[in-house]
């Protein structure tokens, strides 16, 4: 053997095994939040069942929603984001298990919604988003507005 070719071969894993390196560090971590219900709990979840049912089978909501002439609802919220080294995170996945109850406190209606159900809006930043009035930084310079950034 050369030592051309020699060289070669190891010119041509180290870009093999770098290029491996760059792959793997690309793929998104996954994270996990809230509340994961067992296989099949939701489907235990009648109506006319108490509160009490409810708990013992779901477990404590992640909050809770009291309305005094309506009846009380139990909300158990997750979601799955995907981190990617310095991008920030995504959310990938999210599911809610609305469960109503009567003014007896016996289950009304369960109903899960999934990401697709919702958007995402900020409510820590006071303004709410309105389609159509996004301008660019030149269009609010031209347009003479004060910029809010």
């Amino acid at each position: 053997m050369t030592r051309n070719s020699t060289s070669r071969r190891g010119a041509v894993w180290l870009l093999l095994a770098g290029s491996a390196s760059l792959v793997a560090a690309c793929q998104p971590e996954l994270v996990s939040r809230g509340y994961r219900p067992k296989a099949g709990a939701v489907g235990q979840i009648g109506e006319g069942m108490s509160k009490t049912e409810v708990e013992a089978i779901m477990g404590s909501p992640t909050t809770k929603a009291s309305v005094n002439f309506d009846g009380d609802s139990y909300y158990y919220v997750s979601s799955t984001g995907a981190v990617r080294s310095f991008l920030p995170e995504k959310e990938v996945q999210r599911e809610i298990v609305a469960i109503r109850f009567s003014r007896e406190d016996t289950v009304t209606s369960v109903a899960q919604y999934g990401l697709e159900d919702g958007r995402f809006f900020n409510l820590n930043e006071r303004r709410t988003p309105v389609v159509g009035q996004e301008l660019s930084i030149l269009k609010e310079l031209f347009a003479g507005r004060k910029l809010n950034r």
